[in-house]
């Protein structure tokens, strides 16, 4: 893991400032001769820079994502607890971390963020921006921040705005972390029982109906107690738990909420999305229920230039990044076209 330090005052949407950023990044091979070999990787809620590790199966050696080909970065957002400025940082301006100080992150700051860490590494084009879920807001508002830049774009799971679905998931999630009587204390460890609960929440969102009955139902029919599903959510939260932080958890979830392409554009999200000429993959997940498939078919009808791939997956929202295989496969026709068209090779 790599840091970027700018010791500026960073501005942010909303009108506040932090009074200096540090962004952790990872990157994997080599920048070609003449910078066309970019892939930016935009992640989503939960996850890091090491986007090898996390996206194993489409980012890394012998994956359609390949060091040997392409340069990649993934740079952690701001709001994180992995390296980049977030509520756990120390505050420049007191000396002591921000917590529940922190200010209100749009995916625009975070945006914002990247195009400094572009500018530092010296990238002047990327041939390939994508993300899933917030990876994929991140990536949709950043070739509309820099149309000249961004080049392609894939996009999985993802929508123009947040649903109102969304939101009130996200709503949800908060009010189980607020009711932590630890919340807002300040240490590192506040929150901790209501960010298990955010997410058992969240993770109802993640899967669905239909995999959770096939993974998670009993054979035992004659228990009242201790079932598989309790088992299955309680290990999931405890797994965050000892990863993440929830004051992070908190403001992340509120900056996936101010998510709207069209805010301060001057017209509705058709109309943005009209205007985003870069040629797009789209990948949606049959079985979604945070970002169902009517959100991709949005996007695909208004994106001029874009491809909708539907999976037929049981693993809901988690699909795009549990189906490597398929993604990979889809992923790897669209760029071999591209690769046909321009260079007269299949990637």
């Amino acid at each position: 893991m790599q840091y970027f330090h700018y010791k500026e005052a960073f501005e942010l949407e909303n009108g506040q400032s932090l009074p200096e950023l540090t962004i952790a990044y990872h990157t994997y091979g080599t920048l070609n001769a003449d910078k066309s070999n970019v892939v930016w990787v935009c992640h989503a809620l939960t996850a890091n820079s090491d986007a090898a590790d996390w996206w194993n199966g489409i980012i890394g050696s012998g994956h359609i994502i390949n060091p040997e080909r392409f340069f990649i970065v993934c740079a952690n957002i701001i709001g994180s607890c992995y390296g980049t400025t977030g509520p756990l940082s120390e505050n420049a301006k007191t000396g002591n971390p921000y917590y529940s100080d922190f200010p209100l992150i749009t995916i625009r700051d975070m945006v914002k963020a990247h195009i400094l860490l572009r500018k530092h590494l010296g990238i002047d084009k990327i041939f390939l921006a994508m993300g899933g879920s917030m990876g994929g807001y991140q990536a949709m508002e950043w070739a509309v921040m820099e149309k000249e830049v961004i080049q392609h774009l894939f996009l999985l799971a993802t929508s123009a705005t947040e649903s109102a679905w969304g939101i009130a998931t996200h709503t949800a999630q908060r009010l189980a972390i607020e009711a932590d009587s630890t919340w807002n204390t300040a240490s590192p460890d506040a929150g901790k029982k209501g960010l298990k609960a955010a997410r058992a929440i969240g993770m109802l969102t993640y899967r669905n109906y239909g995999i959770m009955v096939q993974q998670q139902t009993d054979s035992d029919h004659e228990k009242i107690d201790n079932f598989k599903a309790t088992s299955y959510i309680t290990y999931q939260g405890d797994k965050l738990v000892n990863r993440f932080n929830a004051y992070s958890y908190w403001a992340l979830t509120k900056t996936m909420d101010s998510h709207n392409i069209a805010r301060g554009r001057g017209g509705k999200p058709e109309t943005v999305l009209q205007s985003i000429h870069q040629k797009t993959l789209l990948i949606g997940i049959s079985s979604d229920i945070l970002c169902p498939l009517i959100e991709q078919h949005f996007l695909a009808n208004n994106l001029p230039n874009s491809t909708l791939i539907e999976i037929d997956s049981s693993y809901g929202h988690d699909g795009f990044m549990v189906e490597s295989k398929l993604i990979s496969q889809h992923l790897g026709e669209w760029l071999g076209d591209f690769f046909v068209l321009n260079y007269g090779a299949k990637i």
